[in-house]
């Protein structure tokens, strides 16, 4: 059986933040800015509370079979949870989207490549 990969973004807004909280995120911001956004095991915070208030968490993660992918977001989303509640921030909306890579269409540059290595 193969493993396979996914990417979980699990979207949410901040809620109530304090004045003291909203500061240490801005001070914090440059770490978490969407051009560092990447998927990861231990998840990925991006935000700019600058422009709105909304946050996304870029979580990787594995399973061997394709119902794995409901538990993989799952695990997502209480990480996300378990992050923002452990730090006393408030959120709200709090949604999650799956993507199983084994499925994801190739792109033309992919598609091309395993044309070339099946001549």
């Amino acid at each position: 059986m193969s493993t396979r990969t996914f990417r979980i973004t699990v979207r949410g807004v901040f809620d109530g933040l304090s004045t003291d909280q909203r500061a240490a995120l801005l001070a914090r911001a440059a770490e978490h800015d969407v051009l560092r956004a990447a998927f990861t095991p231990e998840g990925h915070l991006s935000y700019d509370l600058a422009a709105r208030s909304a946050f996304t968490f870029r979580f990787l993660d594995f399973g061997e079979e394709e119902e794995d992918i409901l538990e993989a977001s799952e695990r997502a989303e209480e990480a996300a949870k378990a992050w923002l509640t452990e730090r006393g921030y408030g959120y709200k909306n709090l949604r999650s989207q799956a993507e199983d890579l084994s499925q994801a269409p190739l792109s033309k540059r992919q598609r091309r490549a395993a044309a070339q290595k099946n001549l």
